[in-house]
């Protein structure tokens, strides 16, 4: 159908409530109701992301519900499967007479834990998802606070539920709104998982009964419960259990700035480090609370430097020595070092890097080192990390892009068996400032990777050093490696068009394009036993590469550059020229 066909149906549906209809009738602009309307916005492998508002192509209670429908009936479908039993046939569309989920009594057999940021309709999303969950008689565990995803992530483990949850658009501006699904190992859904869900969630009706039900009777018969304290205070304990600084007058010596950019990280980084003996943190107080406006940033994403200004103005008035920022969700870390009379943005590949050289330190001098350790990073992620690892005798595992490939590595290992061979997890982390440091959960964690980062921190400047110093070391022991990334803004289907378009032109002129191409890995064609996957690498001489991939959440083209030199202008130069080459061929 076309969007005004879509667009009436919703009219039409006795399922959609009158205010919702009220609003859609205000969208009178042609363009906005096509791309409200013109197309359903999908669910795809990194979950479901979009603007929120009426409409097949927003975020809403019934795209997001279809979601949550589509989940009942894949955790069902497993149960049958693993029984031996045919999966059920898929779910009839409901009677046109009924206009809401009657909660049903059923015998609850399965346990499903739901997450959600601090931005606008958040909890709402999670009260209706609990709300659908428990007709289906799956029972609900529902964070009662905003809640960050890597607590999700171990609270999946901890409580042995069947999957998890999470509202959230992670580093998006307050238009958006999204959903991420975890399996039972708390790690989110890798292909083989997520396509038969996709596949489900596709062949439902949009429009469907919202549930109805007393929230409070509910809450009452246990068919969904709040999870308060104990569960976020356990997993805080997890991540004191990766402290390797035991000094307190070091750590007590160091003066951090941080801000939660209006997110959930806010009490949660500020406790890890307090229990760790940092005791000179201050948090930037218009940042501090929640907020889903995020009024004090274009995004609230610490990726981007912009996000950290108003931290590095604090830090300067205090003459703090380091500062840190989460996003809404608090996966993400992003960091700035005094150096020199002013404060030096880090990238995510730094960071990566500055805590893999003191992770692997530390366990070295306290002789905790793995026998059989593992480091895991992504195949758009700087090398320097890898010669770090190689450097300490860890085994190297590359994955695709995307932190859930990173957690499947690591139930690959946790399954390995006899327990005395098995390798294990060291580090992983990915340049788009995601890390994890210790084998707790199974997505990144700003948390874990802020106590590390201001352990670091502060053992260096009991040195003399600041990160800064420590990272030039490094630069001269292993080479000069310096990366980037550009990011295209395709919107709406003809952006889509454009981008899929470059792709494939990429993939007939790309090798003749790029200076000294020694390899074009094509990830689409299944490569080292990876998924198949939309993404091109070339690699070029002298430990260069650029990476080009579609994102999986958003409508955008992610081109990435490594390159690695003598010095710093050896290496910026060939930078350079990699992106004047890709720009060039964007542009044609």
């Amino acid at each position: 159908m076309g969007y005004i066909e879509n667009l009436q149906s919703w009219l039409d549906s006795p399922y959609v409530q009158e205010a919702l209809k009220q609003e859609i009738r205000q969208i009178t602009d042609k363009k906005e109701q096509a791309e409200a309307f013109g197309q359903e916005l999908a669910f795809g492998t990194g979950g479901m992301r979009g603007i929120m508002g009426p409409g097949n192509n927003r975020i809403n209670q019934y795209t997001l519900g279809r979601v949550i429908r589509g989940l009942v009936q894949w955790l069902h479908e497993k149960e049958h499967q693993g029984a031996g039993n045919p999966p059920e046939a898929k779910a009839a569309e409901p009677a046109k007479s009924a206009k809401t989920m009657v909660i049903a009594e059923a015998t609850i057999t399965k346990t499903v834990v739901i997450a959600y940021d601090t931005r606008h309709n958040s909890w709402e999303y999670g009260k209706l998802a609990a709300m659908i969950l428990a007709a289906a008689g799956i029972k609900a565990c529902l964070f009662e606070e905003p809640t960050p995803t890597p607590v999700l992530s171990y609270a999946v483990r901890q409580l042995g539920a069947d999957a998890g949850l999470v509202i959230t658009a992670s580093h998006n501006t307050k238009e958006y709104n999204g959903i991420k699904v975890y399996n039972s190992a708390g790690c989110q859904l890798v292909p083989d998982e997520a396509e038969p869900l996709m596949a489900m969630i596709s062949e439902l009706p949009l429009l469907a009964p919202l549930p109805e039900g007393d929230w409070e009777e509910l809450l009452a018969q246990d068919k969904i419960r709040l999870l308060k304290d104990e569960t976020p205070q356990r997993f805080l304990r997890q991540v004191a259990e990766q402290a390797l600084l035991e000094d307190r007058d070091i750590k007590e010596a160091l003066s951090i700035v941080y801000t939660p950019l209006h997110g959930a990280g806010n009490l949660y980084v500020r406790q890890a480090l307090a229990a760790a003996g940092f005791s000179q943190v201050k948090a930037v107080t218009e940042q501090e609370y929640p907020d889903g406006d995020f009024p004090t940033v274009l995004q609230p994403n610490p990726e981007d430097t912009r996000a950290l200004v108003m931290a590095m103005e604090l830090a300067l008035k205090s003459k703090a020595h380091v500062v840190l920022g989460t996003d809404p969700d608090s996966d993400r870390l992003g960091a700035a070092v005094f150096h020199e009379g002013s404060f030096k943005n880090l990238t995510g590949n730094q960071i990566g890097v500055l805590l893999a050289d003191y992770l692997l330190t530390r366990k070295k001098s306290l002789d905790s080192l793995p026998a059989q350790g593992v480091f895991i990073n992504t195949i758009v992620t700087s090398t320097l990390g890898e010669r770090i690892a190689e450097a300490y005798g860890l085994k190297i595992i590359k994955t695709l892009t995307g932190f859930k490939y990173i957690g499947e590595q690591m139930n690959g290992l946790e399954e390995q068996a006899p327990a005395a061979e098995k390798e294990a997890f060291v580090f992983g982390y990915e340049e788009s400032n995601g890390f994890l440091v210790g084998d707790y959960a199974r997505d990144k964690d700003a948390i874990g990777a802020a106590l590390i980062f201001c352990e670091a921190a502060a053992y260096w400047l009991a040195r003399g050093k600041t990160l800064v110093d420590r990272l030039e070391e490094l630069y001269q022991a292993y080479g000069y490696y310096l990366d980037a990334l550009d990011t295209f803004t395709f919107r709406g289907r003809e952006g889509q068009m454009k981008m899929d378009g470059f792709m494939d032109s990429l993939r007939q002129s790309g090798e003749t394009a790029l200076p000294a191409v020694r390899a074009v890995e094509d990830y689409s064609l299944g490569l080292y036993g990876l998924p198949r996957e939309n993404v091109l690498r070339f690699v070029l001489e002298e430990e260069a590469w650029v990476a080009v991939r579609p994102s999986g959440t958003e409508p955008k083209l992610k081109i990435y550059y490594s390159v690695a030199g003598e010095d710093r202008e050896q290496a910026q130069v060939k930078l350079e020229q990699l992106k004047k080459i890709m720009h060039e061929l964007i542009e044609k």
